[in-house]
């Protein structure tokens, strides 16, 4: 669509928006919570959500709620803790403040000084309370006070480090070097001598956390005696919450200086070095094993081939080749919007752009839409899918939210050796990224990553 009146614009916007709610292009979803005498459309894969764990009215609520209780299979999370927080948030009136609120006091609680337990207790109470600052990290800009947005992260972040420290064997930190932000790992050994081992590089999504490396992966990953690389790319972690950095198009330019730091270890295997990516990332290492051949596998998780087309077409309609006339509609546009759908918006473009960060953080729905539009755009990795050399596995979803459609277009781009394998509401794995399901999903990726590199 080339054009769009400003007429035609006003009366889709708030429809839009309010699918931009539940169908976000990451781990964690958006969404607005429903007024009193508001009716809300299900979102795609509404009807499959598991009845016994209701947990919300909502279907962004509900979606992010699920991955904090599915979380507890991993140690990630105590389904005490959740429901108890589900419990108050009802209470008190679902909303992004209730949500935050509850789940920021759920961190606090089990990061104050106390007891002295021993370094095991502590450890897993940090991974813990690293989850739940993460679900009040993702809801702060829809909050009366936005701008601590990185307050909450760094609060997640110091819980996740105290996490790494604190395991046996301690995760290895480092810095390594990419542009001019230098990209934080988090290195996990099952154990500390130098015997060459199997590695995985995990991949986060658009707005995901640390923690969430660790249910979808970590875990796995030492229990099979390998090694996992954990990591904060543009657009991630501290890079966009700290570094200000967003997200780039060209995510091989992000893993080739993993590669090339795993590669310097004595205890990896270089010719066994993996990449999976969760949610938007499997986008992103679709895109780097395009043109980064040393990676021996790749699994997306699911196959995400344009990230754009997540968005509304009511929203997308609205971006043409003007960017003049592209963002004097959509400033037009912007006042009809409530403040969820508001919310909404500033959550999912922050990745994007500087700017759209700033304003997000300022409580402001970003002004420039084209310009941030166009990183959703450069993402579009249709070109580049055939150049992979790796074998690929590609996941798929049963009431897939977000992507629906695009996990079997990728498999059907790739021309290497290529598996497709689609979780169902048969064994509760359903929805994106399986959230009530991250050990079926880690024994499945798991046993392929095996398969191929033995």
């Amino acid at each position: 669509m080339t054009h769009l009146s400003r007429r035609a614009a006003l009366a889709g916007l708030a429809a839009g928006t309010g699918a931009l709610a539940t169908t976000g292009c990451a781990l964690g979803t958006a969404s607005s919570a429903p007024s009193p005498s508001a009716s809300r459309s299900p979102a795609p894969g509404a009807n499959l959500t598991p009845g016994a764990m209701r947990l919300f009215p909502d279907e962004g609520f509900e979606f992010a709620g699920l991955l904090a209780l599915g979380a507890a299979g991993m140690r990630a999370s105590e389904v005490g803790d959740v429901l108890t927080a589900v419990n108050k948030i009802n209470a008190d009136g679902l909303s992004e403040q209730s949500y935050s609120d509850t789940f920021h006091a759920l961190g606090d609680r089990l990061t104050a000084p106390g007891d002295h337990p021993g370094d095991e207790t502590r450890g897993f109470r940090s991974l813990r309370a690293a989850q739940y600052y993460a679900q009040a990290l993702f809801y702060v800009l829809g909050t009366r006070s936005p701008g601590d947005e990185k307050d909450y992260y760094l609060a997640g972040r110091r819980a996740w480090d105290d996490f790494a420290r604190l395991g046996s064997p301690p995760a290895v930190t480092a810095q390594v070097p990419y542009g001019k932000t230098p990209l934080p790992v988090w290195f996990f050994r099952p154990d500390e001598q130098a015997k060459p081992r199997p590695t995985v590089i995990l991949t986060n999504g658009s707005d995901g956390q640390n923690v969430d490396m660790w249910t979808y992966g970590v875990c796995a990953a030492l229990d099979r005696g390998w090694n996992a690389l954990v990591y904060d790319g543009p657009g991630q972690g501290q890079l966009l919450f700290v570094d200000e950095v967003p997200v780039t198009t060209r995510w091989e330019g992000v893993v080739t200086p993993l590669v090339d730091w795993l590669r310097g270890r004595a205890d990896v295997d270089g010719a066994r070095i993996s990449l999976t990516g969760l949610s938007m990332g499997g986008n992103l290492v679709a895109r780097a094993a395009a043109f980064e051949h040393r990676i021996a596998a790749v699994a997306c998780q699911p196959g995400c081939v344009q990230p754009w087309l997540a968005f509304p077409p009511e929203i997308r309609g609205l971006v043409t080749a003007d960017k003049a006339r592209t963002n004097r509609i959509w400033q037009a546009a912007v006042p009809e919007l409530d403040p969820q759908q508001a919310f909404s918006v500033r959550k999912r473009f922050e990745i994007f752009t500087r700017e759209a960060l700033l304003q997000a953080r300022a409580g402001k729905v970003p002004t420039d839409l084209w310009s941030a539009a166009q990183v959703a755009i450069g993402l579009d990795i249709t070109q580049v899918i055939p150049k992979i050399k790796a074998p690929v596995l590609v996941l798929d979803y049963e009431g897939e939210q977000f992507y629906p459609g695009q996990p079997r277009q990728m498999y059907d781009l790739l021309n290497t050796r290529r598996d497709y394998f689609r979780f169902t509401a048969a064994t509760g794995a359903q929805l994106h990224c399986s959230p009530m399901a991250p050990q079926q999903h880690c024994d499945k990726v798991f046993d392929w990553l095996e398969s191929v590199l033995r």
